[in-house]
């Protein structure tokens, strides 16, 4: 309790230093946890997309981005025609740009497609969906920034489509998304007869790995991955979670030398103060315990500060109209504690070499010391 009671008192005396500290912490738990939970929202909307109603997902080998991925209607026709298929469903990405908005993204999938089936609709009919080749259908994100309503035409890169129907749909991806029957959006990007990924479902799951085995040997340019190895394999994945945190680390480290500086400075401007402590018996031990728990009273006031700035920043990211959805932001329990514990190994670290400092300190000397 007697340390207890000197690292409050020691914070609130050197109170703008300790702000400092926390401040520094505090910005480096923010950006972390924004960054990983947009990255991770983001992974997960896209996740979505291609898992839902699926259970193993068929592209082109060794494509560095699924959108320049080819699978062939003849390679679609035969997953199909395996007997462990239930539906193969293929889907196209592409990007498009409207006056004022310069990145859409595109779907263009088949009439048969599950999600026009889950999607509340607005306007429209799922029924009516690629009957005519001149229109287009929006997700409702899509149809609130470009300002469209049903039966409109808008104009979408070089043409001008009307507006088939609007639905909702849960994937920020998607509802901020635009759909086109999947020969219009071939077409559209001359991309005849391909698509970018098809989503197969088994009758039996457990058909899975006698499905990729024939897949991959019938079609020795495709690869058949699992949705779960899909998300851990796929290299745009990795490096959006790779870059998430060396960003967050890098904002931590900073945070780090604030927390070392803070508490350098508070050493040596304590020092008779220290040495008064070691002549009245403080051990090393409890000199050097004394720093690091102000550099955790420090880092614990950032962690606070960090949280409610990151859940503030994604609070509004979630509401703004220009970013048409696409941010959902998704905070993992794995993610919290990561960076919990970050911080506080960030502080501890931080604090060492000013409590070996502390601790050294030799009574005689230190209070001779101007």
């Amino acid at each position: 309790m007697r340390i207890l009671s000197l690292v409050l008192t020691n914070l609130r005396r050197h109170r703008l230093r300790a702000l400092i500290g926390v401040a520094g912490i505090g910005f480096g738990v923010a950006a972390m946890l924004t960054i990983l939970a947009i990255v991770t929202g983001a992974i997960g909307m896209f996740e979505r997309i291609l898992g839902e109603d699926s259970h193993y997902l068929v592209f082109e080998r060794n494509v560095s981005d699924l959108f320049f991925s080819s699978v062939t209607e003849a390679q679609v026709q035969g997953l199909r025609a395996q007997s462990q298929v239930a539906a193969a469903h293929p889907l196209l990405f592409g990007i498009v740009s409207s006056p004022g908005h310069p990145v859409i993204t595109c779907f263009g999938v088949g009439a048969d497609d599950p999600r026009l089936a889950r999607a509340e609709w607005r306007a429209g009919r799922a029924a009516d969906f690629g009957r005519r080749e001149d229109e287009i259908y929006l997700g409702v994100r899509a149809a609130e920034f470009l300002g469209a309503r049903a039966g409109e035409e808008i104009e979408i890169g070089r043409g001008r489509f009307r507006v088939g129907g609007i639905f909702k749909l849960e994937n920020g991806f998607e509802d901020g998304g635009v759909f086109l029957p999947l020969p219009a959006a071939q077409a559209f990007f001359h991309r005849e007869g391909v698509a970018s990924v098809v989503a197969v479902r088994l009758h039996d799951r457990r058909d899975g790995p006698a499905f990729k085995a024939a897949a991959e040997a019938a079609h020795p340019g495709l690869i058949a991955l699992e949705n779960r190895e899909f998300s851990q394999n796929y290299n745009s994945f990795r490096i959006l979670h790779f870059t998430a945190w060396a960003v967050g680390l890098c904002a931590f480290g900073l945070g780090g030398l604030g927390v070392a500086n803070t508490m350098l400075l508070s050493v040596f401007s304590r020092i008779r103060e220290i040495a008064v402590l070691r002549v009245c018996g403080f051990s090393e031990r409890q000199v050097a315990f004394l720093i690091f728990g102000e550099a955790a009273a420090v880092a614990a006031g950032g962690l606070v500060l960090g949280f409610a700035l990151g859940f503030g920043v994604l609070a509004v990211f979630e509401r703004v109209p220009q970013f048409h959805g696409y941010v959902q932001a998704h905070v993992r329990p794995d993610i919290v504690a990561g960076i919990i514990v970050t911080a506080l190994v960030t502080a501890v670290a931080g604090a060492i070499h000013p409590a070996r400092f502390a601790a050294r300190i030799q009574p005689a000397e230190a209070l001779r010391y101007e």
